[in-house]
């Protein structure tokens, strides 16, 4: 086939898709004129659009303008997006079952082309998602095994489905859930995760929970812990859970390009072993945990970006306290990891094998849990509102299937957040010299003056210390929601005719340490909650919110912890 040959068929192609008129189906008609009506041999550009037409495959785009194909295999229905790994070898795989060859290079190029201004100016409009996803007052767990099957959660149970009303897609990386098993109790987790108190348990399980909601605000798991506490297990042990992945814990990325990509290809992000964050780093994962997006340019050739859009849960661990800044600790939760005695650590083997085992029963306790919550979040009613709202709310919703009194959520969260609040404060040179001062009035650059009188000569005459009264402002206008909750309010005024900047710092009653109460208002007849007293659920009651509970690095993968247990090997409740 000469070049000229080649160019004509092409040329058919592409009139045929400006004159289609089946919008309903755009693939039909686009490739009727082919060798037998023209005379001239096939492309194999044309052949390959043609092979996709003949099986059936669904073109169409994403809100973003990204194109996708929908195709049958085995049964069942897979997304892969047109250029991507998954569409090219299933294209190339028609090619070859059909003719026998593989096609060249820039021929699948031009089919993929194609294929893609079909979908994305014919075909219909539909969101891909990652592993979970939210449709209908339904949230879809993507169980990512080789049959595409899927849990349906609703507010009346969860059952597992074959083929999902959501679209899916799998990024490399992505390992199978197990299918999940009925009759299990979130207290079954306990035994995998290496928590200090029973009370970090109960946000960890919280943490755990909101992933498996479709979208956030998402709070930040933070782990700090000495080495061979069993950090990077538990870390692991919490993504297995939801989102299992070859690579489930990272280092942390390099810039924002590389954060995004890693939250745009899992539902999950978890970062491990790290020593410090880097103040950039600290911001892009609180905007990630809320929700954000990033742009670069596609290429340097033209001036269209590629935009990554992402909201994600994130699991960050290290041995210091590495979550410093204000706009990242308002959004997390903190958990300390104990140290494990030698007599009580097990072998990677044995507890993975283990957990392997428990994971299907921890997994249906957990979507019972997730049902309960989509049930019980209308009833829920916050007299005040944390900084994480959703989740809080969420948080009593879920509570209900929980094995520990209703409310026992918001005194825990309310505490890990005055935690938090200390934890910024403490060891700050300007928070220390404001507590000092206040009440106090005057410009930054006083303040800077006061700063560096009052601060040792050890901190004043570090690189970091402040230059400009501007830096001064900033620093003081982060610590300021803290300052707050400690009873030091800092407002920033325009004074005078010359409208002179002032800072005012002043003493007022510090908010209450204890969380906003929750009334839940109960439908009529609906079951009453139980506070302290929990029943194993049976093996079919997944709907029943009041009756679902009973109760690494490398070198830390070794370290996991033994279950506390008592004679009969229950976990011992402290409620």
């Amino acid at each position: 086939m000469n070049a000229d040959h080649t160019n004509q068929s092409e040329n058919l192609i592409a009139a045929a898709i400006n004159a289609a008129e089946d919008i309903g189906n755009p693939l039909n008609g686009l490739v009727e004129r082919t060798a037998a009506d023209t005379g001239e041999a096939e492309s194999q550009a044309t052949t390959i659009v043609r092979l996709a037409t003949d099986a059936g495959a669904e073109l169409f785009h994403t809100p973003a303008g990204d194109s996708y194909i929908t195709i049958r295999v085995n049964g069942h229905r897979e997304h892969h997006q047109l250029g991507g790994r998954g569409s090219r070898d299933y294209l190339t795989r028609i090619f070859y079952l059909e003719t026998g060859r593989a096609p060249n290079a820039t021929a699948l190029q031009n089919a993929i082309a194609t294929l893609s201004g079909i979908g994305r100016f014919d075909g219909g409009e539909h969101d891909v998602h990652v592993r979970v996803a939210g449709a209908n007052d339904r949230i879809y767990l993507d169980l990512g095994d080789a049959s595409h099957r899927a849990v349906e959660i609703t507010s009346s149970g969860w059952q597992v489905i074959a083929d999902s009303p959501v679209r899916f897609r799998r990024p490399r990386g992505v390992l199978a859930l197990p299918a999940p098993e009925r009759g299990g109790s979130i207290a079954d987790l306990r035994p995998f995760v290496n928590v200090a108190t029973d009370d970090d348990f109960v946000l960890l399980v919280m943490w755990a929970l909101a992933a498996f909601r479709p979208s956030g605000p998402y709070p930040i798991l933070v782990f700090m812990a000495e080495q061979g506490a069993a950090k990077t297990t538990t870390t692991r042990a919490l993504r297995r859970l939801c989102d299992p992945n070859e690579s489930d814990v990272r280092r942390p990325p390099r810039n924002t390009e590389d954060l995004m990509i890693a939250a745009t290809n899992g539902h999950v992000v978890a970062f491990d072993n790290l020593s410090r964050l880097p103040e950039d780093l600290s911001d892009n994962l609180s905007v990630l945990a809320t929700g954000g997006g990033f742009a670069v340019r596609q290429l340097y050739t033209n001036k269209e970006e590629e935009l990554f859009q992402a909201q994600r849960p994130i699991i960050l661990n290290g041995i210091s306290q590495v979550a410093t800044r204000g706009d990242l600790l308002d959004r997390a939760i903190v958990a300390t990891l104990p140290p494990i005695p030698e007599e009580r650590r097990k072998d990677e083997a044995t507890f993975w094998r283990e957990f392997d085992q428990a994971r299907p029963r921890i997994l249906g306790a957990l979507l019972d849990a997730a049902s309960c919550g989509l049930r019980r979040v209308p009833e829920v009613h916050l007299e005040r509102k944390p900084r994480m709202a959703d989740f809080a709310v969420w948080g009593c919703a879920v509570e209900t299937a929980c094995p520990w009194p209703v409310g026992t959520f918001l005194r825990v969260y309310a505490g890990n957040r005055q935690n938090a609040v200390d934890a910024i404060l403490d060891g700050d040179p300007v928070a220390d010299v404001v507590q000092k001062i206040a009440p106090w009035t005057g410009t930054a650059s006083e303040l800077l003056a006061e700063l560096t009188k009052r601060t040792p000569g050890s901190v004043t005459g570090r690189k970091d210390w402040f230059v400009k009264p501007r830096q001064v402002s900033d620093a003081l206008r982060r610590l300021a929601p803290s300052l707050r909750r400690t009873g030091i309010e800092v407002t920033f005024l325009k004074h005078g005719h010359g409208r002179t900047r002032l800072i005012e710092m002043e003493r007022k009653t510090a908010p209450a340490a204890s969380a906003a109460s929750a009334r839940l208002d109960y439908q009529a007849g609906s079951a009453d909650i139980r506070q302290g007293s929990f029943a194993r659920a049976s093996a079919d009651s997944s709907a029943d919110c009041t009756d679902v509970s009973r109760g690494t690095d490398d070198a830390d993968a070794a370290d996991a912890v033994q279950a506390r247990s008592s004679g009969d090997d229950e976990w011992e409740q402290p409620w």
